[in-house]
């Protein structure tokens, strides 16, 4: 049994090397995105957690 994604991967890997000679950059996918939805993900829950817990220690009832 093979692996869908190994034969598109190998189907890829041999149209994009007959025609841009083995390297091809115009489809390199989602990383620049994912870095950038995951970078400003980590940032939020910070600023969050910081507005959530900033008071949490300042208690005067006791």
């Amino acid at each position: 049994m093979t692996i869908p994604s190994v034969l598109l991967a190998a189907s890829d890997a041999a149209t994009t090397a007959g025609a841009t000679g083995g390297v091809s950059h115009a489809d390199d996918g989602p990383g620049w995105l994912l870095r950038g939805v995951i970078i400003v993900g980590v940032l939020g829950a910070i600023l969050l957690a910081w507005i959530l817990l900033r008071g949490y220690g300042d208690s005067d009832d006791n």
